[in-house]
């Protein structure tokens, strides 16, 4: 996102504790090591730079640790977040972008899944996204804060440039879990849960590389910037894919065996999401450039095989 941003002409204040962060992938910009939950922090950055918008992309994410740890989840992506605006109402910042996610849903009742579809998370990290989306619409109401929630479904893929990819501690998200076990630095690839009401038994998801994702805040930021009213979007391609599909096709494009192990699915999981993104296409002309799972893949592993260290 920073580098967007700089290519498109912004100046950027990056604040990161770099719990899950490198800083050393920062490719520019102006940054602060700290909590979103420093009120003195933040009333520093926001006296000493002319702040036009806040995009905010921290906060736990995992479903499966937010069922055994909901607390740390409801303090971290709540409070934290009911600081940070509070922050931006002092300084009368009054444009936002949240990473929310398709978590919000839980388990869906039509497919493809459009922004109208009834909010019923299965999880605290989608309940937690659910609550921060209230809280804009009030602060909407109240302060004029306008705000652009974006829900994610899976992130997925890496920079074109192989200069940005994942590199998360410990790694929980799909491909690169894939991945590591094509190079060698995992034995097998756990797959959760092969009962699920599905084509194969295995969960479906809709991948969304994360070039796209960081065009589709630009847009969002442009269209608040220009006047726009508060809004919800979903960002996925419209195409879900199981777990054996993605595996399958890493080692086709990897040409290595990937090993499976099939254990019991985790608590939380739905069975099968996918995004109808009509809605942003439409209104703010969001035109994904890598639709394709073989290309998302393909950016992945090439991140993987650069010289860049496995997590």
């Amino acid at each position: 996102m920073v580098k967007d941003l700089l290519r498109a002409g912004y100046k950027v204040v990056i604040l990161d504790n770099l719990s899950t962060g490198h800083r050393e992938l920062l490719p520019g910009g102006i940054f602060f090591k700290g909590n979103l939950g420093d009120g003195k922090l933040l009333d520093r950055i926001f006296s000493e730079y002319q702040i036009s918008a806040v995009m905010h992309f921290a906060a736990y994410s995992l479903v499966g640790d937010s069922m055994q740890d909901p607390i740390a989840y409801y303090r971290n992506s709540i409070a934290g977040t009911i600081e940070l605006l509070a922050g931006m109402v002092r300084h009368n910042v009054k444009h936002f972008i949240f990473s929310s996610s398709a978590a919000v849903y839980g388990e869906p009742v039509e497919i493809p899944i459009k922004e109208d579809h009834p909010c019923n998370p299965t999880n605290p990290y989608g309940a937690t996204k659910v609550a921060v989306e209230q809280l804009l619409n009030d602060c909407d109401y109240a302060y004029g804060l306008k705000s652009v929630s974006l829900r994610y479904f899976n992130a997925a893929g890496a920079d074109e440039s192989g200069e940005i990819g994942e590199l998360h501690e410990p790694e929980t998200h799909l491909i690169p879990l894939v991945l590591k076990a094509a190079s060698g630095e995992r034995k097998n690839i756990k797959i959760f849960g092969t009962d699920y009401p599905t084509y194969d038994g295995t969960c479906i998801r809709d991948y969304i590389h994360v070039s796209d994702l960081a065009q589709a805040h630009l847009l969002a930021l442009e269209a608040l910037l220009s006047g726009k009213e508060s809004s919800v979007y979903n960002l996925g391609n419209s195409k879900g894919y199981s777990v054996r599909e993605v595996i399958e096709l890493s080692g086709k494009i990897t040409g290595k065996t990937i090993r499976t192990v099939e254990v019991e699915r985790r608590p939380g999981d739905p069975a099968e999401l996918i995004a109808g993104s009509d809605k942003i296409r439409e209104e703010l002309g969001w035109k994904p450039g890598y639709e394709d799972l073989e290309t998302i893949i393909t950016t992945a592993w090439n991140w993987h095989t650069a010289g860049r260290p496995f997590c």
